[in-house]
């Protein structure tokens, strides 16, 4: 049986996005860059949604990715992809497969028929009706030391309460905190 396992990076108020979908206030040092390279060769494979899916196939594809980043941009290239689309008719990057079924009931049977651990990256809207369905397995959140103000929050429109156990935590000398969290 896999796992879900959630990676995002949020604002200290609590947004993962600013306004217009700015991310450009995330900062990505050494150390944080490092963390997610090691991630990434856990072989998870990769869930998205529509926007986010492009978002990241655009960039990471892209020949400045490539260079300026090329272990992360090979493993992300690599990645097992998923993404969930209505409207997508198919995926633009390698290793991409669409499906535009009821993602709660894919992903509950994914978990069951395979061993591999599945990671949403970004991706608010499913990371909501994930947690909401309680799908998901544990929470990696990196707080940047920044409030924006405004922008989405990484549980916009949840209806319940979701209640967390810390695990782990691991600071980062730019600042960023990792938090590890599993539902309790």
């Amino acid at each position: 049986m896999s796992k879900i396992i959630v990676f995002n990076f949020i604002s200290l108020d609590g947004y993962y996005k600013g306004p217009d979908g700015d991310i450009s206030w995330h900062r990505h040092g050494l150390q944080e860059a490092e963390y997610g390279l090691e991630q990434m060769k856990k072989e998870n494979i990769l869930l998205y949604g529509r926007v986010t899916y492009e978002m990241m196939s655009g960039y990471w594809q892209s020949a400045e990715a490539k260079s300026g980043n090329k272990a992360m941009a090979e493993e992300m290239n690599r990645a097992e992809k998923i993404v969930f689309s209505r409207t997508l008719k198919s995926g633009n990057w390698n290793n991409t497969r669409v499906l535009k079924v009821n993602i709660t009931d894919a992903i509950k049977r994914m978990k069951q028929e395979q061993d591999k651990d599945m990671a949403i990256l970004g991706s608010g809207s499913i990371v909501t009706q994930f947690a909401e369905a309680g799908l998901i397995d544990e929470y990696q959140i990196m707080i940047d030391p920044v409030a924006l103000g405004k922008g989405t929050p990484i549980f916009n429109g949840m209806g319940k309460p979701l209640n967390l156990q810390l695990v782990e935590y691991r600071a980062f000398d730019s600042g960023v905190v990792l938090l590890r969290y599993q539902p309790i």
